[in-house]
């Protein structure tokens, strides 16, 4: 038996007991932080020379120039006319919805004209150059290619650069192929904190990017939080999680899936069901019980529910509702039967999944959203990539000569209150 926390509403104690699940230990390994800050500053030092020696290190790879490890972009298209046709019109098709999703989140530029002339607008741009991180190996994610690579290329990213390590000279070609739909520029065969820093500071060969996206080890994490600020980063992501709000109407065996599917990520990721039916929460233990047998990521799947999961005890569904906003989960199910009378009443969630037949899973690979979600509790403040993130917003601001006579006089008022004399004369000269 899967030895799941239970937990009741209605304990004293709860939330006290809920917070405990929910904490985690965000402390960074000093070594690894050292370990990093190392490669940061040798490849901001010698660039090529010490991109090519890690890359000999940590991937057994070696070359004499980062020429050899920029994979031509005809090799993603001939990736793509290797896979099976299953395959590539999974991928397509996937892209397609992720395509079509984000191109609403466009961001338009506008302006207004005041009574006086003056002129105040707003103008958006995209990034100039992003780079993509991508694991590489045996570890396939063609599905994080296409949530991080097509809404940058919808939001008008003129160059988007991929760096994902061939450990040994192993490529995997669903990664590639996912390039190629996504429409990736270059790609190199880089890895590793060092390959953040190549897009972080430039190297000879590989170009400064403004924004660098993408999921990664520790190392990986660990040097995307050092090089932030020098460029900017999609988030600092936690371990996955997922939060079912059920009212016991459905198949248990569907939400014990639905919990395996997080609790598979790995040991730390948290998988938690809220409901009003203690019945229900029975046949659920027993569904995990059951199915948990077969999985072939048992091990991790039962470490993972039984380290930071739970099967809640609630009043009702309003007060889940309330428990979940508190949570504030990356994933909440809200499988429930009229889900549309509970989303108002739902706040803090990276994405909301809403009834039976819609679970997390889809919106990991093909129901068009993005998979790349606030982790944490962080949702509270932070929204899924997007359009947006590969956008910037510019003020536009146009003064007439009767508006800087009225808003002059303003503005040296507000300046001298703040001491700054020269502020103050700048705004008075154009007053007369």
């Amino acid at each position: 038996m899967i030895n799941i926390k239970r937990l009741s509403s209605l304990d004293p104690h709860f939330y006290q007991a809920l917070d405990t699940l929910l904490a985690f230990e965000t402390t960074q390994d000093n070594a690894i932080i050292e370990t990093v800050a190392r490669i940061l500053s040798e490849i901001r030092a010698r660039g090529d020379r010490a991109l090519l020696d890690y890359t000999h290190r940590f991937d057994h790879l070696h070359a004499n120039t980062l020429a050899e490890l920029e994979l031509p972009i005809q090799s993603c298209q001939q990736a793509l006319q290797t896979l099976s046709p299953t395959e590539s019109e999974a991928l397509k098709y996937a892209a397609q919805r992720i395509r079509q999703y984000h191109e609403k989140q466009l961001s338009q530029s506008w302006q207004y004209i005041e009574p006086d002339g003056t002129q105040l607008g707003q103008k958006i741009t995209a990034l100039d150059r992003v780079g993509l991180y991508v694991p590489g190996g045996k570890a396939s994610y063609p599905s994080s290619v296409l949530m991080n690579a097509i809404p940058a290329k919808v939001a008008g990213v003129n160059e988007l650069i991929m760096v994902v390590p061939t450990p040994r000279g192993e490529k995997n070609q669903l990664v590639l192929a996912a390039a190629a739909i996504a429409g990736v520029d270059r790609v190199f065969t880089i890895g590793g904190a060092q390959a953040i820093a190549a897009l972080a500071y430039g190297t000879q060969s590989i170009p400064k990017v403004d924004k660098i996206v993408g999921p990664g080890n520790a190392y990986v994490a660990t040097a995307k939080r050092l090089v932030f600020g020098q460029v900017g980063i999609d988030m600092v992501a936690g371990p996955s999680e997922i939060l079912v709000i059920c009212d016991g109407h459905i198949n248990p065996d569907w939400i014990a899936m639905d919990l395996f599917s997080q609790a598979e990520h790995d040991e730390q990721a948290q998988s938690i069901l809220l409901c009003p039916d203690q019945s229900f929460i029975e046949t659920v233990q027993a569904s995990i019980d059951q199915l948990i047998v077969a999985q072939p990521r048992k091990a991790v799947i039962q470490a993972s529910l039984e380290n930071r999961g739970a099967l809640i005890k609630v009043c009702d569904l309003a007060e889940a509702c309330k428990i979940a906003n508190r949570i504030a989960p990356e994933h909440l199910e809200l499988a429930v039967a009229q889900p549309e009378q509970w989303v108002d009443q739902l706040k803090h969630a990276g994405a909301i999944f809403m009834g039976y037949y819609t679970c997390e899973a889809l919106g990991d690979y093909c129901a068009g959203p993005n998979h790349v979600l606030p982790t944490s509790g962080t949702a509270r403040f932070s929204s899924p990539l997007g359009v947006y993130d590969f956008q910037k917003r510019t003020s536009l601001i146009k003064v007439s000569p009767q508006g800087a006579h009225h808003l002059g006089k303003i503005a040296s008022t507000l300046a001298h209150g703040e001491g700054l004399q020269a502020h103050a004369l700048s705004a008075e000269y154009r007053c007369n």
